[in-house]
């Protein structure tokens, strides 16, 4: 692996853009970074080399990665030299994974997977050696994992999400989001296809599973809500269509000339469609990719193929569905995030589904990107879209993905993985105009064909970004500060600790009362000209002169700051952030007696 480059650090983006045109190779490939520094970088080994590396999860000091061979944890406590702490093979995919107390859930949805975790694979089309569901394991010693029991469900797990209760410490729930068709009822007794109108079906129903915390062995599905029901048939663009069709004859043609240049006879086409009979008459999803829940406010967005779904999950085990998003220039509803405050939404479109290139300079930026919301009165009311500005080549696999919020205070700030896109860091506190503010990329892991590889996951975790690379193993990365985005507002942002993480489970970020929460205020207003520059200077000088004393003294300076700048509030361009730092200045002075 090179060193690391050192990042380009200014408030405004490098032009031309450094993205464009680096160096292809796996392990040796040029990178570019801007207000972006990686720590490390760690290669998979053994059976996890050449696996495809997917989702992430964290507890303690702990990140867990998820591969299609298995799982790796690493500790993470030293982010510049992670070490690894177990690695456990049990091939499936995608393997997404997450972590609640010292417990592992993992999803499974390929054929393969097996009920020892063999690489042998299952040849028989219906057998009980195979498993498609959620795995869980004991890891109370990290050392050595337990597998304690197995959920079978009728569609697999494509993804899954663990959901608390609050004021419930005793059991968890799981969305399970399983997109592969319905099993065998001689495989899984109960499973049965059929559409909209079959309450039998296994399709247009989310399954849920409850796992009591103290005999996790018990988990069991306790109710399949069907949320999909009624659902519209998602818009379609005919122009991106016709650009897709454009696509696949284009690789066709490749692939044939490459097979007669090989001498050998040119692949068939698909031909007809491979069944008797009229193709089944179209129908909203039935079911979704991803959800992210926010238990704290009893919501939940589906990221649910054609359409986004918001839902009410104060009944974890029965959600119901508030209202349904569609979009034309959204191809793949993949993933989603709230704001911190609930009151915006973030939507992925993994246009091409994570294994084409979607970032060409020929590729319209409303396609393969995010689209975000606003939620007034339990309604997605649609604002604008965000993509990765920097076009990508037609070797690099690249399209919006999975991605979580940066807790500086007072903003909303995204890190977001674009598989060979890299990694970017933007900012949509103002919904209709969202700004690129950092990155970190690589060039193509091959020069000369598409081989997948890129940013699966990039995650805010304790301080530093965690990404999973899906050929190149864990990487860890720190923001640099900049006019965009200052120390002091990273200083914030890194008193946020938290005891575990899983993306899909979003918890309320909470700042305790500090110096650094108050300087990142001081520091946005400047930044905006939201309050006189006098006064500014002045609360700066204030804050850095009480904190230099100590007890009353201390108490008494904060006290004043805080009734001067409510004095200062009316004649202030923006009222509220300044209400917002008095605010924080007065609690931060009673946090001090």
């Amino acid at each position: 692996m090179p060193k690391p480059t050192a990042p380009i650090v200014s408030a405004i983006a490098p032009m031309p853009d450094p993205r464009v045109g680096l160096k292809a190779g796996r392990w040796d490939a040029a990178q570019a970074g801007w207000n972006m520094r990686m720590i490390s970088t760690t290669p998979p080994t053994g059976k996890a080399l050449g696996a495809t590396h997917s989702d992430l999860a964290f507890s303690g000091n702990y990140t867990v990665m998820g591969n299609y061979n298995g799982f790796e944890i690493f500790d993470i406590s030293n982010p510049a030299k992670p070490v690894l702490a177990q690695q456990y093979f049990c091939p499936a995919s995608q393997n997404d994974v997450s972590v609640y107390r010292n417990l592992i859930f993992m999803s499974s949805e390929s054929t393969n997977s097996r009920t020892d975790c063999g690489f042998d694979g299952v040849p028989d089309p219906v057998s009980k050696e195979r498993v498609r569901g959620i795995r869980v394991f004991d890891i109370a010693d990290i050392k050595h994992p337990k597998l304690v029991t197995t959920v079978q469900t009728c569609r697999g797990s494509h993804t899954h999400t663990v959901v608390t209760q609050p004021g419930d410490d005793n059991n968890v729930f799981i969305y399970v989001s399983g997109t592969a068709g319905v099993r065998s009822a001689d495989e899984v007794p109960g499973c049965t296809d059929g559409g909209i109108d079959d309450p039998n079906s296994a399709r247009f129903r989310l399954e849920v599973i409850k796992v009591p915390l103290r005999t996790p062995a018990q988990a069991a599905i306790v109710s399949s809500p069907r949320i999909f029901n009624d659902l519209p048939v998602p818009p379609k663009s005919t122009e991106r269509d016709a650009s897709d069709t454009r696509d696949r004859e284009a690789a066709a043609a490749a692939a044939a000339a490459a097979a007669r240049a090989a001498g050998q006879e040119p692949p068939a086409g698909r031909g007809g469609r491979g069944r008797g009979g009229p193709p089944p008459a179209p129908s909203g999803p039935n079911q979704c990719h991803d959800i992210t829940v926010y238990p704290e406010l009893g919501l939940a967005a589906g990221a649910c193929a054609g359409l986004g779904l918001l839902l009410d999950i104060h009944d974890p085990a029965h959600p119901v569905r508030l209202d349904a998003a569609a979009d034309a220039n959204m191809s793949f509803w993949h993933s989603a995030t709230f704001s911190n405050d609930g009151t915006k939404m973030l939507f992925t479109d993994e246009w091409g589904g994570g294994g084409q290139p979607r970032c060409r300079d020929t590729d319209k930026k409303e396609w393969g990107a995010d689209a975000l919301f606003t939620i007034e009165n339990n309604k997605l009311k649609f604002h604008s879209y965000y993509k990765l500005p920097a076009a990508q080549t037609v070797f690099e696999n690249c399209v919006a993905h999975n991605g979580s919020l940066i807790p500086v205070p007072g903003r909303e700030i995204m890190v977001q993985s674009w598989y060979q896109g890299g990694v970017s860091v933007f900012d949509w506190t103002d919904i209709d105009h969202p700004k690129e503010i950092a990155y970190f990329d690589r060039g193509p892991v091959d020069g000369t064909r598409m081989v997948m590889g890129g940013s699966w996951s990039a995650y805010w975790y304790n301080g530093v970004i965690v990404s999973s690379e899906i050929a190149r193993g864990l990487d860890i990365y720190e923001l640099v500060a900049n006019g965009n985005i200052t120390e002091n507002e990273l200083a914030a942002a890194k008193t946020v600790k938290m005891p575990y993480f899983n993306p899909q489970d979003q918890q309320k970020l909470v700042w305790a009362p500090s110096f650094p929460l108050v300087r990142a205020y001081v520091d946005q207003l400047a930044r905006s000209n939201g309050l006189a520059a006098e006064t500014i200077a002045a609360a700066r000088t204030t804050l850095t002169n009480a904190e230099r004393r100590s007890g009353a003294e201390r108490r008494a300076a904060l006290t004043q700051l805080a009734s001067q700048l409510k004095a200062a509030e009316g004649a202030a361009r923006d009222q509220a952030k300044v209400s917002t730092l008095a605010a924080a200045v007065t609690d931060l002075a009673n946090a001090l007696r």
